[in-house]
């Protein structure tokens, strides 16, 4: 069972116990079959599915590729597991695939945090406040011994941060099928209206 869905939003529900589950809600599916791939033609088994079917204006081949299945703004794919090897060319999938309980991997692309120093970044202590220092508090610090004159590959420095694809187990607490929305536990990478691949374990 596969979806692409859009982050929504965090929120909070109870259970049957009164104990509070912090839940992330997705604006999940209905997702197309655009193609399927085998081991026969491509080398191995996958599902494309396309999401959004918003997209104005499609290039020749992909148009030629997507036929009359909707204009998609997100085309993914998914390996299949034995119970999936039945979907066809042109099944849509929605939230109803999942029940409460299910085990659930999310994939998404984190916060982008811009060029940050090493004490955000790896988590650095800094120099001391006194002795001399006035302005190296979050400096880096000495970048290695004086036999190789150089900087060892894979140090860590000052950089980029963020905005890399994260993989999360979680689990689904709450299916709505009128509204395509689904409810996972706990909270998932990436801003509002992020792009998120949910598949069951």
């Amino acid at each position: 069972m596969f979806l692409i869905g859009r982050k929504v939003g965090m929120s909070q529900i109870w259970n049957e116990e009164g104990k509070v589950i912090p839940v992330t809600v997705v604006q999940a599916g209905p997702v197309v079959v655009t193609q399927i791939k085998t081991e026969e033609k491509d080398g191995y088994q996958a599902f494309q599915v396309g999401y959004d079917p918003s997209k104005k204006k499609l290039s020749k081949p992909l148009k030629g590729h997507l036929k009359d299945l909707g204009n998609f703004r997100f085309l993914r794919e998914f390996k299949p597991t034995q119970s999936e090897i039945s979907y066809n060319v042109g099944d849509k999938i929605d939230v109803s695939v999942f029940n409460q309980g299910d085990k659930v991997k999310v994939i998404g692309y984190e916060k982008g945090r811009g060029f940050q120093g090493v004490v955000k970044r790896h988590g650095f202590h800094g120099g001391p406040k006194t002795h001399g220092q006035k302005n190296r508090l979050r400096a880096p610090g000495s970048l290695g011994p004086t036999a190789p004159q150089r900087v060892i590959k894979g140090r860590k420095m000052a950089g980029r941060m963020g905005n890399e694809r994260v993989t999360i187990k979680s689990e689904v607490v709450g299916v709505d099928k009128e509204n395509n929305l689904l409810l996972i536990k706990g909270p998932l990478p990436g801003n509002k209206k992020n792009i998120l691949l949910i598949q069951k374990v």
